[in-house]
């Protein structure tokens, strides 16, 4: 059998429509064919052009556009041409929109934009993860957010809810023993935000803390001039970045992201 060749027109990307040519074409083993992916197809020249080369390659021309106008152009000058052409995704709309008394928003490219999405916020994710606890510091160069503070002022919490917006993030501990990863006085400030918490609000958390591990509350890690020493390392840490200080203490994870994102919209950081 001579080749056949298969025109793939999309006003995205077009890979919706190839795998779908490509599944077909795998259930006939003695067709040979050529597909030719022609993406972006946002205008009637274009599809004019397309059907005067498919009817001199006799090819068959399969579809996937959202614009009706589009759609319908192609249906009418391919079928005054006498060629060939299937609409993957157009009767579905259509029969989606009867169905569901809804209209579609016939525009292109929402599922890559969708998948984009998705797989920055995996990503993101990831990223959260990998660089949690200042436990690799090369993230913080890489990161779009850090995040500074001392034990339980809901860095991990928070680095997890703005991963889930696709926004990578990596925090850092302040600990007046170890000295800060030189990292985070190279990263912008505009893109750190230190975490601030009342002496007696953390020694609260961290009293409790203890008491879910089945430890003795009365520990170091819960001491009050403990507590108060580890914020005035904060205190000078942050001052020497010279970074954004967001007071915690009264604050749920939510309201801490959403004062964190109205600031990075507002300095367009990422």
């Amino acid at each position: 059998m001579s080749n056949r060749m298969i025109f793939v027109v999309s006003d995205s990307v077009g890979e919706t429509a190839e795998l779908v040519v490509k599944a077909a074409i795998s259930q006939f083993k003695d067709l040979n064919t050529e597909i030719k992916r022609i993406p972006y197809v946002e205008d009637i020249a274009t599809i004019s052009e397309i059907i005067t080369l498919a009817k001199d390659k006799s090819a068959i021309i399969v579809f996937t556009l959202v614009v009706p106008d589009l759609r319908e152009h192609l249906h009418k000058e391919a079928e005054r041409e006498g060629v060939e052409v299937y609409d993957i995704i157009g009767p579905l709309i259509d029969k989606m929109g009867t169905l569901y008394d809804t209209f579609p928003s016939h525009e292109p490219g929402l599922v890559r934009k969708l998948d984009e999405e998705y797989f920055k916020k995996i990503e993101a994710i990831e990223f959260a993860v990998k660089y949690d606890d200042g436990r690799d510091p090369r993230g913080i160069l890489r990161a779009d957010i850090v995040l500074v503070g001392v034990s339980r002022t809901s860095k991990t919490p928070l680095s997890q809810y703005l991963a889930h917006k696709g926004i990578r993030v990596a925090n850092v501990p302040l600990v007046p023993e170890v000295e800060p990863p030189e990292e985070l006085f190279k990263v912008s400030p505009n893109k750190c935000f230190g975490l601030k918490i009342s002496a007696e609000k953390l020694n609260n958390i961290r009293r409790e803390r203890l008491k879910s591990l089945g430890l003795n509350d009365q520990a170091i890690y819960a001491n009050i001039d403990r507590i108060n020493n580890e914020l005035s390392h904060f205190e000078a840490v942050v001052d020497k970045i010279g970074c954004q200080v967001i007071d915690v203490t009264n604050k749920a994870v939510e309201e801490t992201a959403n004062i964190i994102l109205s600031v990075k919209n507002k300095r367009k950081i990422i």
